[in-house]
């Protein structure tokens, strides 16, 4: 009998027909070009439905299988296959972007051969379809070879007179066939081992992976509830904007910095009691069994940060990473990985927030705090729908004539269970969840239709009044700010010359396109701009000349401080000479005391406001206030 050649690299493009099913186009696109490119004859499918009219067509070799489908997902299709005598041998591989434990042993439970994670890498994909028409050909030419195998015994004893002969040639065969077996069997274990290694390792890194490590700690779990003393540690590093490192100078130089920190990071941190691990995309992982304290996982979280703070040369660049840590000290509370992962991410987003460390320890007061911010964040999107915020107005005083100039714009939340919520609380939240902008809108809505009314009111009196309203920086990003602006004037029918908008320093400094595009027309409605909190940000004075700014705010952290010997006088002075020479007002803001006004009024500032002269008023008090302010002397507040 002729001997059967092993291919041990591609299969043979004879039999190489491979169907991928995937619901999303783009996907087919890639994958099928991609195999087209190495000799395979590929067919597509855009459901479940599709690819199992295509199989009864035609049987293919090999099955590329999604599972999130619109009409029937891929685990319903696999399990169909496999009751077919017909189609239960056909190896399917399962490419989503499920990537939970549960869902691969799901995949592997209805007889899929392995599983490839979105979004995926061409060449993982290339050789995982390698292996399995490789292996699927071992077992197409193991049938062959056993079938040939019975026919040639049986022949023997028919042919009863050429049985010696036959008995040489079939002993000779045998021995051929077991040696062809054994080569085959060799190279089948070579391949499961392979597979193991890519199912617990990262291809690119080399170090072990985020399933890998999942098992690590579902036995460490075991292990600290029957000893509660073997506590241990798991340190999440982030590396901090990876992204535009990939933007920038490409994916591929991206990969070599990705692997030039693991090597850093396996030669210099890990020892016989840590292990490294990549946890996905840019985050590594770092276990550390058998702590005695937290302060030996500090002692880590510094050793990493020194690691990582020298330079990396990728393509005659060099590059400097910074990166921030999440840490959990595990105990028997434990009982999941997924709530150490979730407990060691909210460190990590604690420390992305904290100016002072790069690391932070997992404790219940970040824990309080998430859930705190997530239940705000709950109840903000309720207030907006049941109209719970409030406006107040604190006036702004002129120093020269002790009457009012106008009034600062204030939202007020009033809980109807929890009471009065700061703005300091909720204000940063909706900003994280750009609820900003709806809550945003309705601020400045609700402000021009009260100008609306106290410009009705005041048309006899004197009307040069502006009433300020914040605007967040979120909204200025909003490609149809100005519409909506628009459509509140049109709609309230205030006059824009009492509107005046307040914006922070930082937000010139990082969005100065934005500003530049947003003020000018601001500019050519002839609404005021006013610079809030000026002082505490960029202090970004090469800025202040290029904006249509009317007015600077000095921010209370300096106001407050007059009263003291400290350098917070030279400071306002300085900035009252610097707004001058631009041509513009200044107003202080949180003067609470009679000397800082009087300090103030004698150093040229034009305006205050302040608890001295009045608190946010709802807009019944501040009308009334501002009509018996109308009528007292000019020394109001300053006498």
């Amino acid at each position: 009998m002729e001997n059967v050649t092993l291919t041990t690299n591609k299969p043979s493009l004879s039999t190489n027909d491979i169907l991928i099913v995937d619901d999303t186009p783009e996907n087919l696109r890639l994958l099928s070009k991609t195999l087209i490119q190495e000799g395979y004859k590929v067919r597509c499918a855009i459901n479940g439905s599709m690819a199992l009219l295509t199989i009864k067509a035609k049987l293919p070799d090999l099955i590329l299988l999604d599972i999130n489908m619109p009409d029937i997902d891929g685990f319903e299709v696999c399990q169909q296959l496999k009751k077919s005598e017909l189609t239960k041998d056909i190896p399917i591989i399962f490419v989503s972007a499920l990537d939970r434990t549960f869902d691969k042993v799901k995949a592997f439970e209805a007889g899929g051969v392995d599983f490839i994670s979105k979004p995926f890498q061409l060449p993982e994909v290339l050789s995982r379809v390698n292996n399995q028409l490789n292996i699927q050909n071992l077992r197409k030419q193991l049938i062959q070879k056993n079938q040939l195998l019975h026919i040639e015994i049986y022949n023997r004893i028919a042919a009863e007179t050429e049985i010696r002969q036959l008995n040489f040639d079939l002993e000779r065969r045998v021995i051929e066939r077991t040696s062809q077996l054994e080569a085959e069997i060799n190279e089948r274990l070579q391949f499961q081992k392979k597979l193991e290694y890519l199912a617990w390792n990262n291809s690119l890194t080399g170090l072990p992976n985020r399933l890998w490590l999942v098992k690590q700690l579902k036995q460490l779990l075991v292990r600290v509830k029957q000893k509660p003393q073997n506590e241990f540690g798991v340190v999440i590093l982030d590396c901090n904007r990876f992204k535009i490192i990939n933007d920038s100078l490409g994916r591929q130089a991206g990969d070599k910095l990705l692997a030039m920190i693991s090597e850093r990071l396996r030669v210099e941190i890990t020892n016989q009691n840590t292990d490294l691990t990549h946890f996905g995309e840019d985050k590594f992982a770092i276990l550390l069994e058998n702590i005695q304290d937290q302060n030996q996982t500090i002692a880590l979280a510094q050793k990493i940060q020194q690691c990582l703070s020298r330079g990396f040369v990728v393509e005659q660049r060099e590059i400097f990473i910074t990166s921030n840590m999440g840490i959990v000290i595990c105990n028997s509370n434990y009982l999941e990985p997924e709530e150490i992962f979730r407990d060691a991410d909210l460190a990590m987003q604690k420390a992305k927030t904290s100016s002072s460390h790069y690391y932070k320890i997992f404790d219940t007061t970040i824990q309080n705090n998430a859930l705190e911010i997530l239940e705000i964040e709950t109840d903000l999107r309720i207030a907006l729908r049941r109209r719970e915020f409030s406006l107040n107005y604190q006036p702004i005083i002129c120093f020269n004539t002790g009457k009012i100039k106008g009034f600062e714009t204030l939202v007020r939340w009033k809980h109807p269970e929890k009471g009065f919520i700061s703005p300091g609380k909720f204000i940063p939240i909706a900003e994280q969840t750009n609820l900003i902008l709806p809550l945003g809108m309705w601020i400045l809505q609700e402000a021009c239709r009260q100008i609306r009314i106290w410009q009705e009111r005041a048309i006899d009196q004197e009307n040069g009044f502006t009433v300020s309203v914040n605007i967040s920086a979120k909204q200025l990003e909003q490609e149809d700010f100005i519409v909506q602006l628009d459509q509140i004037i049109a709609q309230t029918g205030v006059d824009v010359k009492h509107l005046k908008f307040e914006i922070t320093e930082s937000l010139l400094m990082n969005n100065a396109a934005i500003a530049d595009r947003v003020f000018t027309q601001l500019k050519a409605r002839k609404i005021q701009l006013a610079i809030d909190d000026f002082g505490t940000g960029y202090s970004s004075l090469s800025y202040l000349d290029r904006f249509p700014v009317n007015t600077l705010k000095i921010d209370r952290s300096f106001v407050s401080r007059l009263d003291e010997k400290n350098q917070a006088s030279t400071i306002v002075k300085a900035t009252l000479d610097l707004a001058h020479n631009l041509g513009f007002d200044v107003v202080a803001e949180g003067v609470e005391t009679k000397e800082q006004g009087e300090q103030l009024k004698d150093w040229g500032c034009e305006f205050a406001q302040g608890y001295f002269y009045a608190r946010p008023l709802d807009k019944d008090s501040a009308w009334l206030f501002w009509q018996e302010n109308l009528a007292i002397q000019p020394e109001f507040g300053l006498s």
